[in-house]
């Protein structure tokens, strides 16, 4: 699977899990970090984590494993490291705050509804 495919799916699952304003940054010419971050919100802390979850796991049950997750129980941000693609789940009190979308602001950007 190419990294922009990955971040799709990692997108559309978060879909599936009522996540919204789901966005791929494409950061491959810009940044040596990762190609892609998949950024979605969710209403509350347990969404995030059930949005995070649903990537995990549709993404394992394709033979795709993270690298790294970060956060748990009672957070407002939660990640998924996949290398290539960087998955960010955020409350969007928590979205606001850190603002990636501003701070990666020459990335083009690609929405997914």
């Amino acid at each position: 699977m190419t990294p922009l495919a990955l971040a799709r799916a990692a997108g559309k699952l978060a879909l599936s899990k009522k996540g919204f304003d789901v966005k791929i940054l494409k950061l491959r010419k810009i940044s040596s970090v990762c190609d892609y971050f998949v950024i979605c919100s969710g209403s509350v802390d347990i969404h995030v984590k059930a949005i995070t979850d649903a990537v995990e796991d549709g993404l394992r049950a394709k033979g795709i494993r993270p690298s790294h997750r970060e956060g748990g129980g009672g957070a407002t941000w939660m990640l998924l490291d996949y290398f290539d693609v960087v998955v960010h789940v955020f409350t969007e009190d928590a979205r606001r705050f850190y603002a990636l979308e501003k701070l990666w602001g020459d990335a083009p950007i690609e929405t997914l509804d």
